[in-house]
């Protein structure tokens, strides 16, 4: 069986399957460190996927399996932070937000102590689960499912799917953040108007403070833009005065593959093959990670 894609979802994928007993490989086109998961702010909350209803239960999933690994902080980069939600309120989401453990509504929003994904470490972690299990993982470009030499193929190859798929609905929302040194910060915050391509949210990590973001629909630039970064760094000093001071660290793009709902299915292949496609899970693949890959490895092997 082979997984395309080493990203987030790919990974998770990979390793639930392997550790059922199949024989699994990833290929991917690049590494973890360089993929789309890396650079993300790496804060469980659904954000820009869709369909609700689906979401809630795949962010549920993983919201579990996420609290446990924060057991061990310092091996899955897993810990659990509080924060605020600045301006969101219970009655706009769905059902799935009054089963998540101390979600309360303050002054100025929703708070709750959440998962803080570390996503550098937790790849590396994810990578090491995959290979104790059996599995591989190999730099290997993919252009065609159908030359794929698999009875199984899994596809997880994110913004890829476009061309691979090809899939045209998939298409990028470009997010920029800003690294800078934690001035003191101990606490997340989001301030999100999903009607604007520009937000503030800010997550320390142990590597810095994360700072961002935007939302840039359609945009498949991966350069840095001065101008963004700046306005990025006041917004979110706005809400934390000590943080206009902070010596920047990084700058950092990532392409969300955006589509207007997680593919997530089985379908024939030439040859009595079979893929299942599973991506499209926009600003929220980490939420959903293992809520999908269950899913995923549960079409792979409907039997199993």
């Amino acid at each position: 069986m082979i997984v395309v894609g080493g990203g987030i979802a790919g990974l998770t994928t990979a390793v639930l399957l392997a550790e059922s007993g199949r024989r699994v490989r990833v290929w991917a086109r690049e590494s973890a460190e360089r993929t789309t998961s890396a650079v993300a702010g790496g804060l469980w909350w659904p954000y820009r996927i869709e369909p609700e209803p689906l979401v809630g239960a795949w962010a549920l999933h993983s919201l579990t399996v996420y609290e446990e690994l924060a057991a061990r902080p310092a091996e899955t980069g897993v810990r659990l932070l509080e924060g605020v939600h600045q301006g969101a309120r219970l009655n706009e989401l769905g059902p799935w937000a009054g089963r998540v453990p101390g979600l309360r509504a303050v002054a100025d929003g929703l708070a709750a102590r959440l998962p803080v994904i570390d996503m550098p470490v937790h790849l590396a972690w994810l990578r090491e689960r995959l290979v104790k299990a059996g599995g591989t993982v190999e730099e290997r470009e993919v252009t065609d499912l159908n030359a794929v030499p698999a009875t199984v193929v899994v596809n997880c190859a994110g913004l890829g799917a476009r061309a691979l798929v090809p899939d045209p609905a998939v298409r990028p929302v470009r997010g920029q953040l800003v690294v800078v040194e934690n001035p003191g910060v101990t606490t997340w915050f989001t301030s999100v108007d999903h009607s604007s391509a520009a937000s503030a949210y800010f997550i320390p990590q142990p590597g810095g403070l994360l700072l961002g973001g935007t939302a840039e629909e359609d945009d498949w630039s991966l350069e840095p833009d001065p101008d963004t970064a700046a306005a990025i760094v006041a917004r979110c000093a706005a809400a934390r005065p000590e943080i206009a001071g902070a010596r920047v660290l990084a700058h950092r793009v990532g392409l969300r593959p955006a589509r207007d709902a997680v593919r997530l299915e089985r379908r024939p292949l030439p040859g009595g093959r079979t893929v299942v496609h599973n991506y499209g899970h926009g600003g929220a693949g980490i939420t959903v990670a293992w809520g999908c890959a269950h899913e995923a490895a549960t079409l792979a092997h409907p039997t199993a």
